[in-house]
């Protein structure tokens, strides 16, 4: 009966009732949430893990925060710019095959990661997960779409939502633990259990669907213009952190994006299978909620990268105890997700879709009131929570909005535009903000090193190291005394680049609850909150 159930699946027939009467949709529908959230969180957990780990990674390959930067951004950047091609990918070819060959290339660069000898194989590496990534991401939410009629749709989305986030509530925790007890090369291994796991459900349980109008295509040339056009712009944005504005490297890359993406667009207007159908963009709906995740990831993103080197560099936490620090957000995300779906059911999305980013704004602004030193419970614990609940309200409507604006046709390549907005908006986050932090660093470094009168040798040392940012380490020839000082002058320059950072991100995530407000219009048929009548009985 069991090869009943797949071949009917497989063939798209869903009238078997291999038992018990229930129908073959019925039964996958389980299996589908279990694949996709196994394969999902691949993706999130390496996001979170390799946060972690990066203080870790910058001082064993002795590289400077640019090098961090590019860790963290070659996967963002292949991610962001190739999910729109791997959603249409998924329509086109089946969304069960696009998915499973994501897990594979994403499982294979896992591995090359862990035995990286260098920094430039590791964002090599790196890249090639968000490959993986770009293929798997994107057909999760599509296959859900699939399995799942409309009216359990965001249910169903907000399961995906919750337990995905729970699978990576101990990744920092475990990936910390291993950074300590081991070394930062274990976390990329994490993945393999969840490769092989994924893999098998989805081969035996998970139903094929795709595209059947016909119309499907992949857009090979969309998919090279926004690399390309997305990469001269990280460069340009995280070589600035190094070099400066008008330095002529900076200005050629950033400049030479912009020709680049007008050609995507010019492209993607004119293709006649694009990756990114500039029609969507007419629904006022489905552009309000993808500037809502441009400027909402933009903030989580640039938030997510600079708050393990506050924890580890300046309050001295272990990588295990960094990861731990992260549980509130995660679990209460996590846990509070499936509710979070259900909740544009019965109410207007624009409640939990302002909502949620002005308690992720209060969240921003607590991440930036500690000082050195402070205790974790009245310090970050609060500024956790909060943030994840601002998170959890508004992530899994958010998404679900998004696919309901598409239809269910496009839901490969909403799904992917989408996904795209929030990576490339993590890779913005990095890049600038990192060039923000740096700039910020090296001025107040500056400024507190002239009021401590320290030599002009020294000095030049110290801010020589600027660009490491929270792993700048005083000179070894200096004096034990002189050197406690000087570790404490940079600790106290970083908090103030990191605070700088917050409240920007704080800006964003209000600015996002405004530009919602504002965008996404009411929607006239809600289910209005269940009415509870009183009868007096004799």
């Amino acid at each position: 009966m069991i090869g009943l159930a797949r071949t009917a699946c497989d063939e798209g027939v869903m009238r078997a009732e291999p038992r018990g009467g229930a129908s073959c949709a019925q039964l996958a529908k389980p299996w589908v949430l279990a694949a996709t959230i196994l394969g999902s969180s691949m993706a999130f957990i390496d996001g979170s893990v390799v946060s972690v780990a990066l203080p870790a990674i910058q001082g064993d390959l002795n590289t400077s925060v640019r090098g961090s930067q590019w860790i963290a951004n070659a996967y963002m950047l292949t991610l962001g710019a190739l999910i729109l091609v791997g959603g249409a990918a998924g329509d086109r070819y089946g969304r069960r095959r696009v998915f499973t060959l994501g897990i594979i290339v994403f499982a294979g660069a896992s591995i090359a990661c862990g035995v990286a000898p260098n920094v430039f194989t590791l964002i090599a590496a790196r890249a090639l997960q968000g490959v993986g990534g770009a293929l798997m991401v994107p057909e999760s939410l599509a296959i859900i779409s699939a399995a799942f009629p409309e009216n359990e749709r965001g249910r169903a989305i907000g399961t995906w939502a919750g337990f995905s986030a729970l699978t990576t509530a101990l990744g920092p925790v475990l990936g910390g633990w291993l950074v300590d007890a081991s070394s930062w090369r274990m976390i990329f291994f994490v993945n393999m259990p969840l490769a092989v796991l994924a893999l098998a459900i989805a081969w035996w349980r998970v139903p094929k669907s795709r595209d059947t109008s016909g119309e499907a295509g992949v857009d090979w040339i969309g998919g090279l213009l926004v690399t390309l056009a997305l990469s001269a712009l990280a460069y340009g944005l995280t070589a600035e952190s190094e070099l400066s504005w008008s330095h002529p490297i900076v200005l050629a890359s950033v400049l030479g994006s912009i020709p680049l993406f007008a050609a995507f667009v010019w492209w993607e207007a004119h293709t006649r299978t694009p990756m990114m159908p500039l029609a969507l963009f007419r629904s006022k709906e489905f552009s309000g909620t993808n500037l809502l995740t441009l400027l909402l990831y933009f903030a989580l993103a640039g938030a997510m990268f600079f708050i393990p080197f506050d924890l580890i560099g300046v309050q001295g936490y272990s990588a295990t105890a960094a990861g731990a620090a992260f549980l509130p957000f995660t679990l209460i995300m996590g846990g509070l997700s499936r509710w979070s779906g259900a909740l544009i059911e019965r109410y207007d999305p624009r409640l939990p879709l302002t909502i949620g980013p002005l308690i992720t704004a209060v969240g921003l602004v607590l991440c930036a009131v500690p000082g050195i030193g402070q205790s974790y419970w009245t310090g970050f614990f609060p500024a956790m929570c909060v943030l994840g609940l601002g998170m959890a309200i508004a992530v899994a409507p958010l998404t679900t909005v998004v696919m309901r604006a598409a239809g269910e046709r496009h839901s490969g390549v909403a799904s992917g535009i989408n996904n795209a907005t929030a990576r490339v908006a993590g890779m913005l986050a990095v890049a600038l903000l990192g060039a923000i932090a740096v700039r910020q660093f090296e001025s107040s470094l500056e400024r507190r090193l002239t009021e401590a009168r320290v030599s002009a040798e020294v000095r030049q040392s110290v801010l020589a190291q600027a660009g490491k940012l929270a792993e700048a380490k005083a000179p070894p020839q200096v004096r034990e005394n002189e050197r406690a000082h000087l570790t404490q002058l940079m600790h106290e320059s970083f908090l103030h680049s990191f605070r700088v950072v917050m409240l920007i991100t704080a800006g964003l995530a209000l600015l996002g609850a405004a530009v919602t407000w504002v965008t996404l219009p009411a929607s006239p048929d809600v289910a209005k909150p269940r009415q509870f009548r009183f009868r007096v009985t004799r």
